[in-house]
């Protein structure tokens, strides 16, 4: 299967044209060089594991500017394993012309920020590169946009996805080499993922010696509770053996810093009534096959038990939401209230335009349930002091059609989402 040309290029165009300096990270394996590399005129590679490599980096602690020395833009990978360049980097967008001066790259953030002294603002962008969407991956027809959707532009489109290969696609994630293997093996790839993170991955992020048994717990207890709100106190009771609040803090600290996991904050809309909001993050891993690994089970095991099968589906949809929404300057919000009001994803803009979104598997029932309950939480909402929803949208993972009902809610298969 040939996949699609990836929705970040969009972002890294337009911030190559508008700033000195580009940072684009993300979790390890999901394409950020490769990508980055179409749009860089010279690079130089941090991260192998040779002698060179090595010698790069105590170079860059000497004399970081010699580093930066090539055509622009100069694409410098896992720059984090150099922190030193950051400053370099500033001073030569300061003392250089044009934009779109270096491209940085990191599939974690910097151990230790003592060696960068500039925040860097004014000059540096920030992009977040995610696993592939489905419509990256060419498994959505992509005739539904979200964009469009904004716009208040209906669409009608017919999608076959089964759900049997929404189970294939959610274990398989969406990691670019997976796509053009064999079913077998592409399964694979997110098992060997997860034994890369506890074996070593989440060791080496801050070099903190950390427990390969303990951090495979913590992510199956993760696994568990993808799109919850449970608190640290609730994670740490469901790992096996004796693990401190602190303990399991501090390695959701490591698993944060590594693009493991991406929770999404609480949305805070003007309601009518006093009603309490719930202000904590809702947990996600940043790819839907991580949570299927780490509980080790496959695609069949998902259709046999439709209520984990739902869960995991709710993060393969979050990731592919802000994907979709990041061209748009969106971001995603989880909103709950203490009464049990709940919205599973809110797609808020920069220019206050903002959609809701309930997430269901499929079928009549679950869809109509879906659609009600956004039109309750819509009635709640003070348009008096906000606007009012530009979109109400029931995202499903099966459905036969996508569609705009009469009641105005959308009901469109992930299979047919794109940005």
């Amino acid at each position: 299967m040939k996949y699609r040309p990836r929705v970040i290029d969009k972002n890294i165009e337009k911030r190559l044209e508008s700033k000195g300096a580009i940072v684009v990270e993300g979790a390890k394996w999901c394409g950020k060089t490769t990508t980055c590399e179409r749009h860089a005129s010279s690079v130089l590679y941090l991260g192998n594991t040779d002698d060179q490599s090595t010698q790069l980096i105590k170079l860059a602690d000497i004399s970081p500017g010699i580093l930066l020395q090539g055509k622009t833009p100069r694409l410098i990978d896992e720059w984090q394993l150099a922190p030193t360049l950051w400053d370099a980097a500033r001073f030569e967008i300061d003392h250089r012309e044009g934009f779109g001066q270096f491209i940085f790259t990191g599939s974690a953030t910097p151990k230790s920020s003592d060696a960068i002294h500039h925040t860097g603002t004014g000059r540096f962008a920030w992009l977040r590169m995610r696993p592939m969407s489905l419509w990256e991956s060419g498994n959505s027809s992509g005739e539904i946009s979200l964009e469009k959707i904004f716009e208040n532009n209906i669409q009608f489109a017919q999608d076959k996805t089964t759900l049997k290969d929404l189970a294939f696609m959610t274990c398989r994630g969406g990691w670019p080499k997976s796509i053009s293997l064999s079913k077998e093996n592409s399964l694979e790839q997110s098992f060997d993922y997860v034994d890369a993170i506890v074996k070593s991955d989440i060791r080496r992020v801050d070099g903190v010696l950390r427990s390969e048994l303990r951090a495979r717990q913590l992510m199956r207890v993760l696994a568990r509770h993808q799109g919850t709100q449970a608190l640290d106190t609730t994670i740490c009771e469901g790992m096996e053996g004796k693990a401190s609040l602190k303990t399991v803090k501090t390695y959701m600290e490591a698993l944060d810093k590594i693009f493991v996991i991406e929770d999404a904050p609480a949305w805070n809309p003007n309601l009518r009534s006093k009603t309490a909001i719930r202000t904590s993050y809702t947990h996600y891993f940043t790819d839907p096959s991580i949570a299927a690994a780490a509980l080790d089970i496959g695609p069949e095991d998902l259709l046999q038990d439709l209520e984990t099968f739902g869960f995991i589906f709710e993060t393969l949809c979050i990731r592919d939401l802000r994907v979709y929404a990041e061209p748009l300057r969106g971001t995603i919000f989880h909103f709950r209230t203490k009464e049990g009001l709940e919205c599973d994803a809110v797609i808020h803009l920069r220019d206050g335009r903002y959609g809701l979104v309930e997430i269901k598997l499929g079928g009549d029932k679950l869809i109509e349930a879906g659609a009600k309950n956004l039109r309750i939480i819509a009635s709640k909402l003070d348009t008096q002091k906000m606007k009012e929803p530009s979109f109400l949208m029931v995202l499903a993972g099966v459905a036969p059609y996508a569609y705009r009902r009469q009641d105005g809610v959308y009901v469109v298969p992930i299979g047919t989402l794109r940005d």
